[in-house]
Formats: structure tokens, C-alpha cells, sequence
């Protein structure tokens, strides 16, 4: 009897589920995005009932717009269809052409050929070079895309047959293309480099945030800009692509689409041969916040999906891993058949009427424009949050040889008969010969598809991608409105960090160019005493502060704003890193320019993101980095991980980067305004690299005097002469100009010896210096010899040179080559130590006594003093001689 009633329920409660289920149709036929509140509203009041209601973050391998949903496609499809194809031929004959003649000079055919229906919808119809007089969307190209870039190009009349025959020779005495999109290789065409795995979509998503910044403090018009990131599967392997997606969520950056070309490889085989590259994603993507939409099946498989009433189609599909798809399509369609299809008679029985040849050309969804322009659509309309769109596809697509094999990636040119099968594929109207020869191929102006190319691009404001730098309105403050920095601390001890906090409060104060400075911080900023400028301009929050802070109260509390000033990162260098980029571009991105300060760990800056400081580099940024709690020996107590020792060496790499280590506020001052200048009045192409510090001492006033401001900016002036004429030259950097200055009394009050002390700012700019003028000399033997700036500066001092800084000895040694044996340098190579300034110094030998010893020594060798003077100082210095010296220890 209880069976017959459990029975019963369960037939009552068939039938109200079926009720249910009918009444949710109707609301999804209304509209689908009702559905979605529907369901989310339930899940709301079944969690409040107490009912388990965890939603999936996966969903079935399948598309997630039904046909029943999707917009007919407006384009001409025959036309765009051709202009596919020319640019798939143009593509692949480009890398091909320059393989056959110039071997192992490189470059990618697969990519693109997985990718280009991708674009093609988005330049057709989706991509908006202007929106009015407003600029338009961002586009951040897959790097190893960028040969159907430049195809598009050559159709649009950018480039000549001559320019795509110099793609990867840069050289040759005549304009050529890039290996990929570098800004600074060509700054009319690319906007963002982004072959550097992981950079582009990193950057894409701080640069969607920066654009809501922009418009949310009135510096630039609302639109309906996107930022548009093509993504390999591959790629988001690298921490860069997925580790700050949870921002675009939080942030709801409706401004952003992620496009991931799943075409299941890595480089060099498959992306997760064992599972379901677009599952993982999906369940990353959802459950970090974001709205998925999968494209993995092409329009011919819905004829199939609705012969299938079993659900076996779906079912074999979610049996299948990666590995398995991509043996499909590196094989024919008779295997599809008998592999795929072969393992259920009932699925055999629905492709019975398919030739080997249909099953063979079934498309994957990112090669559908159908599917493509519904998805594209869909993220376009959608509200509240970043979308992202899986597109499945195949790597290599159209290339026999190569499709989907492991080793499409190194394909750089086709046989004769590949060729010979390329064109026949994608009816190619080049002649045998032609063929051959892999020739470009551009039809006459007047050709339909050219012309549709040319409306198309006209309808969508002009062409992509393309940057622009308009003139500089900018005016730099004058060296007299920093006139209350120059003037030193009085009688104050104050770190060069607080000297740049007050600086940059008045900077922020200043009509002129007080908006446009956008502080960074990734976090501490109260260590770097930023108090009082995030209580005067307020930390961006885009929907405001929701909440009392605990110390709203006091004078310096906690102050988010939706137009706040200050991008206050949290724990995340490369984050910090990204905004600082979208910062340092606006001046071409935006027309905006915009002067970023971003103030980190010196250790964690260089070291942890040079790949994009290299990049920031590439795409022509402008700002400054402030590298605080800098030094090996000035950060006490923190230890090996926290000490820096080595950043001005790494931030001499980068051509672009100008380094400064100034010891005093006076000379941060005349940096800085000079940077300004630069940068934004003048539109050098440069960024700038400055050391703070957190030692408290007194800051002197700017010394009068011929050659300071011009030793401040090239690199060396002298900061204190001796009493009487100098025996040794003492040069000192940072904070440890103190101490060279410290040693200069030791040296005069108890060994009777005279030294000069000089404030070497830049070590990387003296010798950029010397490495162009010996280049010209080198260049011009019949011309008079040019002297290079640190000798001028010297002028007659005599004597050895003892070079002491808080960083390695390599950053003085660079000097070496003209400063000959005069130069000894002290620095601090070796890992750090957890203790107190003096013991540091003590250890690394760059303390005062340390200087003294070394110039006692050298004047020894010398034979200006009797070694046995040195030898007796050491002692009386309370020096250690024997041991391990500090690089080893």
C-alpha cells in the first residue's frame, strides 16, 4: 500500500514538474533573458527555503544559443566569403613566400587560418574604428594572428605587394612589416603588443577598467566602446590570461569580451588532450562571474541535433576529450564516421545520407559566420559583467598538410601541391604559375568583394588597426612651481618617499595638469605615506564607498569615490602593471594624456613584470614608475626576499626606460618636472624609472652653481668639494651619498686626505651617453673626438674614483670602459639580510668606513700612501678583511 502512494506522488509531481516546465517555456519564448531572472529568482528563494541549489558552472558541449534564437545574418555572405578566402591565401602566402626565399626567418600560418572567420565577423560587423568623434573599440590581436592582419591590410589599400614581400625584414632599407604587433616598429598601425603570452588579455582587462575610470571621472564621453581580446586556448596556461578575470566581474566591465580561440592546441600539441579545453573555461569563466557563451558547433550540425530525438549526438560528443576532436579533423570523414558516429548504430543511421566528403567539411562553430554573429551580438547586448566567448575551432583550418596536426605550429610553407590544394579549396583565381610562386593576390579596386570590404570599414568608422598621437597640448609645470622641493627639509630629516608624497599632492592641486595624473599603488600605500592623497582625491571605487569606514571619523580616514583619482590595485604587481599601461597610452588610445604614477616595492617591480615593462616599452608609454623602499641596505629589518640591489641594472634593458637613483628631494624635483616635459610637452617616447627611499635624513636645499640642473638630469654633478685640492674622487648614489659624504670627513679629519664627493643620479644615462659618442667617434675618424658627459664632468679631478651605491657593482662598472683603473666600485651584490641600516651597510661594505677603506686602498696600489697606512686603518675602522665577501655569502 505505501508503494501505491509513493506511486502516486510521484505521478502527481510528473505532472506539476511538466506544468512548471511548460510555464518556463512560454517565459523563454517571450525572452530568454526573463528565463534567466526566472531561474535565478528560484535558486534566490530555494536557498532561502533551505534547499540545495547549486548552480552548474558547466553546461552540455553543445552551443549556447539554439538556432531557434539566433538573427539572420545581415552580411552578404558570398562576398565575405571571398574576401576570406584572399586573405587566407595572402596570409599563408606571405610567411611561405618569405620561408621559401630567406629560410628560418619564421612567422604562423595556422593561427590565423583558425581564427580568421573570428575576425572577419568582427570587421564586418562589429568593430568600430569611431564612435562619432569619439575613438573607437580596442582590438588586442593574438600575436601569432598578425599575418591576416596585414593581409586585411593589403585588400583595404594600406599595404603594396612590396610591404607584405618585407614581412620580417625590417632591414632592407624599405618599409616592412613586423613579426608581430609592436607599437613601437610600426606606431601608425598596432596599438598593443600582445604576442608576449598572457600580456594581452591581462592588459585588455585593466584597459576596460581604465576606460570606466576615464568616464566615470568626466575625462572622456560615454559610448558603447568595447575592448575586444582574441585569445588562444593555449595561452590562458600562462597565470597572466586568467588570473585577473575576477576584476571584470567585480567591476562589471560590460565594455570587455574575451574571444578564445578553441582550437584544443598548444603550440605544439593538444591544450588538454585528456579532457574538454572549453568545459575548464567555461566553469572559470562562470564561476569567476562572467557571462560564457559557447560557439562549438557549426550551422550543418543542427540539421543532425534534430534528426538525433535520443540525445545519443550530445552524448557522444561529452564522451569525447580533446585529444579525440583533434584526431577527427586531422583525419577524413570516413574515419568521422567510423570512429565518431560508428560507435552507436543510432547515430550511423542519421549521417547515412552524408557523403565521407560532408561529414569530412562538418564546420566547428568559430567557422560558422552564422554562429559568430549571433555570439558577437549577444555579448554586445549584454549588461552588468565582462562576456566571454568559446569559439571552437581547428588549427590549421584549410591547410591539408597541417590541419589539426601537432606540428601545425611549425609550419612555415606549403609544398607545390599544398599550394596547388590551397587555391582549389578556397578558389583562388591565380593561374598554375602564379600559384606556385605563392603570389599575392588583390583584385581590381571595382571587385564587388573589395568594394563591400571598403563599405563595410566605411560604415564602421575607418580602419583597424590603426593608431593615432595628436598634437601635444600639454604644458609641463615650470622648474619655479617645484620651487618649494628645491628648497630642502630645513631642519627636518624626511625620506625622498614623504618628499615625493607632498610633491605629488601638489602636483594633483596644479589647474593645468592636476587631473591628469593617476596615482597607482598595489597596496600599502600607507607605507608610503599616502594618507593624505587618498584622503584629498579619493580612491576609485566605480560604484562609490557603500560602507562607513571604521575611521571616518578621524582626518585622514578611508575615502572611495565613483570619480576617485587613485587606482588602488591590491596585492597585484602585474596588475598595477596593466593599469599603468592603459595610463601611459592614453595620449594616442584616448587622446587623453594622461601621466601615471605608480608607486610599488622596488623589488617587486622590475623583477616581477619585465616582461611588461618591456611592453609598456613596445607600446610607446609614458609615466613613472617609482620604485619605493628601494636599496638593498635602506629597507631594514625586511630581508633577502624585500631588498633590492638590482633594479636600476634591470630597468637599464629597456631602451626606453630612464633611470634615476637621486639621493635628495631637490633632485627628485628637477626629474620629475623635467619628465614631464619630455614626455608630454615634447612627446619624447620615454618612461622613467626613479628610486624612493625610506631613510629619514635632513635634504639640503638645490646647491647654486653652474652644471647642477645639467648634471641633476645627464647623470653626475659635484655635491661637495674638499677643503683643499682632492687626491681621490668619492662618487655616491641615494642614500649612500650620505655616507660617501661621511667618508669624505673621516678621510680629511684622521688621514689627512682630500676628496671630492659627487652625486651620481644616473648611472644608465652616463652611459648611454658614452656609448653614443663612441659610437660617433668610432663612425667619424676624420672628425674631432667627442668626450662624453662624465669625463666633461670630471674635468681635472685626479685621483681614483671610488663608486659606492645600494646596488650591485655592475651598475657603476658600466662605466668602466672610460674611467679606465681609476674606478673602484662598491655595491651590494649578494642576497639581503633581516637587520638594521648600519650592520646592513656594514656587511655589504658600503658604509662610510667601507669608502674609506676602499679609497685607502687604492691609493696604496697606487703608491700614493704606504700600504701599511691602509693596513692600519682597516683595524681602526673596525674593518673585517678575511671571510666571505657579501656576493657569496
Amino acid at each position: 500500500m505505501p508503494t501505491k502512494v509513493d506511486e502516486a506522488v510521484k505521478k502527481d509531481m510528473t505532472a506539476e514538474v511538466a506544468e512548471w516546465i511548460e510555464a518556463f517555456d512560454e517565459v523563454v519564448a517571450n525572452d530568454w533573458e526573463q528565463g534567466a531572472a526566472l531561474l535565478a529568482a528560484l535558486r534566490t528563494r530555494a536557498r532561502e527555503a533551505g534547499v540545495p541549489a547549486v548552480g552548474e558552472v558547466v553546461t552540455p558541449y553543445q552551443n549556447t544559443i539554439p538556432k531557434h534564437d539566433e538573427v539572420p545574418y545581415p552580411g552578404d555572405r558570398q562576398l565575405e566569403r571571398r574576401i576570406e578566402a584572399l586573405l587566407r591565401w595572402n596570409a599563408m602566402a606571405m610567411v611561405h613566400k618569405q620561408n621559401k626565399y630567406d629560410p628560418g626567418i619564421g612567422g604562423h600560418i595556422s593561427t590565423y587560418s583558425s581564427q580568421a572567420t573570428l575576425l572577419e565577423v568582427g570587421f564586418n560587423h562589429f568593430f568600430h574604428a569611431k564612435y562619432g568623434d569619439q575613438p573607437g573599440d580596442f582590438i588586442y590581436f593574438q600575436g601569432h594572428a598578425s599575418p591576416g592582419v596585414y593581409a586585411r591590410a593589403f585588400l583595404e589599400g594600406r599595404f603594396d605587394a612590396a610591404r607584405l614581400k618585407n614581412f620580417r625584414h625590417e632591414l632592407r632599407g624599405e618599409p616592412g612589416l613586423s613579426s608581430y604587433p609592436h607599437p613601437w616598429l610600426m606606431q601608425d598601425f598596432w596599438q598593443f603588443p600582445t604576442v608576449s603570452m598572457g600580456i594581452g588579455p591581462l592588459n585588455a582587462i585593466y584597459q576596460a577598467r581604465f576606460m570606466k575610470y576615464l568616464e566615470n571621472r568626466n575625462l572622456i564621453e560615454k559610448t558603447d566602446r568595447k575592448i575586444w581580446a582574441f585569445v588562444g586556448d593555449g595561452e590562458t596556461d600562462e597565470v597572466d590570461t586568467l588570473g585577473a578575470i575576477g576584476l571584470g566581474s567585480r567591476e562589471k566591465l560590460d565594455n570587455l569580451i574575451f574571444v578564445v580561440n578553441c582550437n584544443l592546441q598548444r603550440l605544439d600539441g593538444p591544450v588538454r588532450g585528456n579532457a574538454r579545453i572549453i568545459d575548464e573555461l567555461e566553469g572559470t569563466f562562470r564561476g569567476a562571474g562572467w557571462n560564457v557563451i559557447k560557439v562549438v558547433w557549426g550551422s550543418d550540425w543542427d540539421e543532425l541535433f534534430a534528426r538525433d530525438h535520443q540525445g545519443l549526438l550530445l552524448k557522444r560528443m561529452e564522451e569525447c576529450v580533446d585529444g579525440d576532436f583533434q584526431r577527427y579533423k586531422a583525419k577524413d570523414g570516413a574515419y568521422l564516421r567510423a570512429e565518431f558516429f560508428g560507435k552507436y548504430p543510432e547515430l550511423l543511421k542519421i549521417v547515412e545520407d552524408k557523403t565521407d566528403d560532408e561529414l569530412g567539411r562538418l564546420h566547428r562553430g568559430g567557422h560558422d559566420p552564422i554562429k559568430i554573429y549571433n555570439a558577437y551580438k549577444r555579448a554586445l547586448e549584454h549588461k552588468g559583467g565582462p562576456t566571454v566567448i568559446l569559439a571552437k575551432t581547428v588549427k590549421g583550418y584549410g591547410i591539408a598538410s597541417a590541419q589539426a596536426r601537432n606540428a601545425t605550429h611549425s609550419e612555415k610553407k606549403l609544398t607545390d601541391d599544398g599550394l596547388a590544394a590551397f587555391v582549389k579549396r578556397f578558389d583562388i583565381p591565380l593561374p598554375e604559375g602564379a600559384a606556385k610562386d605563392a603570389d599575392f593576390y588583390k583584385p581590381d579596386d571595382s571587385d564587388p568583394a573589395l568594394q563591400y570590404l571598403q563599405a563595410r570599414r566605411a560604415e564602421l568608422g575607418g580602419y583597424m588597426p590603426s593608431r593615432e598621437v595628436p598634437p601635444s597640448t600639454f604644458i609641463a609645470p615650470k622648474l619655479d612651481f617645484f620651487r618649494t622641493w628645491l628648497a630642502g627639509s630645513k631642519d627636518r630629516a624626511i625620506s625622498t618617499t614623504m618628499g615625493f608624497v607632498n610633491m605629488l599632492n601638489g602636483m594633483l592641486k596644479n589647474p593645468e595638469i592636476g587631473k591628469l595624473i593617476v596615482p597607482i599603488i598595489p597596496d600599502e600605500g600607507r607605507t608610503f605615506g599616502f594618507e593624505s592623497v587618498m584622503k584629498a582625491v579619493g580612491i576609485y571605487a566605480p560604484e562609490g564607498q557603500k560602507y562607513v569606514p571604521h575611521d571616518a571619523d578621524m582626518l585622514l580616514g578611508y575615502s572611495e569615490k565613483k570619480d576617485g583619482q587613485i587606482l588602488e590595485e591590491g596585492i597585484t604587481e602585474a596588475g598595477s602593471m596593466a593599469s599603468f599601461t592603459a595610463a601611459g597610452t592614453a595620449y594616442s588610445n584616448y587622446k587623453v594624456p594622461m601621466v601615471p604614477f605608480y608607486l610599488y616595492y622596488s623589488m617587486f617591480g622590475f623583477q616581477r613584470i619585465g616582461d611588461m615593462a618591456w611592453a609598456f616599452a613596445d607600446s610607446r608609454g609614458k609615466g613613472f614608475l617609482m620604485g619605493g623602499t628601494a636599496g638593498r641596505t635602506t629597507m631594514l629589518g625586511e630581508g633577502l626576499q624585500h631588498q633590492d640591489g638590482h633594479s636600476p641594472v634591470l630597468s637599464g634593458t629597456i631602451p626606453t626606460c630612464i633611470t634615476y637613483d637621486p639621493a635628495y628631494v631637490y633632485e627628485m624635483a628637477v626629474i620629475i618636472q623635467d619628465g614631464l616635459r619630455r614626455m608630454y610637452e615634447a612627446s619624447e617616447n620615454c618612461f622613467y624609472y626613479i628610486t624612493m627611499y625610506n631613510e629619514d635624513y635632513l635634504n639640503p636645499a638645490m646647491p647654486e652653481g653652474d652644471g647642477i640642473l645639467e648634471g641633476i638630469l645627464r647623470g653626475i654633478y659635484k655635491f661637495k668639494s674638499a677643503a683643499k685640492p682632492a687626491q681621490i674622487q668619492l662618487f655616491g648614489s641615494g642614500p649612500i651619498l650620505n655616507e660617501a659624504v661621511e667618508a669624505q670627513t673621516i678621510l680629511a679629519e684622521k688621514y689627512n686626505i682630500a676628496a671630492d664627493v659627487w652625486s651620481v643620479t644616473s648611472y644608465n644615462e652616463l652611459r648611454r651617453d658614452c656609448l653614443d659618442t663612441e659610437r660617433f667617434n668610432r663612425l667619424h675618424p676624420a672628425e674631432k673626438e667627442k668626450t662624453p658627459y662624465i669625463v666633461q664632468a670630471l674635468g681635472n679631478a685626479v685621483g681614483p674614483i671610488v663608486a659606492a651605491s645600494d646596488y650591485m657593482k655592475s651598475l657603476p662598472d658600466a662605466l668602466s670602459p672610460w674611467l679606465g683603473s681609476r674606478l673602484v666600485s662598491l655595491g651590494t651584490d649578494g642576497f639581503g639580510r633581516s637587520d638594521n641600516r648600519e650592520h646592513l651597510r656594514r656587511h655589504f661594505e658600503v658604509d662610510a668606513e667601507s669608502i674609506v677603506a676602499a679609497a685607502l686602498s687604492k691609493l696604496a696600489r697606487e703608491g700614493l700612501i704606504k700600504p701599511k697606512v691602509a693596513e692600519k686603518a682597516f683595524a681602526e675602522l673596525g674593518l673585517t678583511t678575511e671571510g666571505t665577501g657579501a656576493a657569496h655569502a
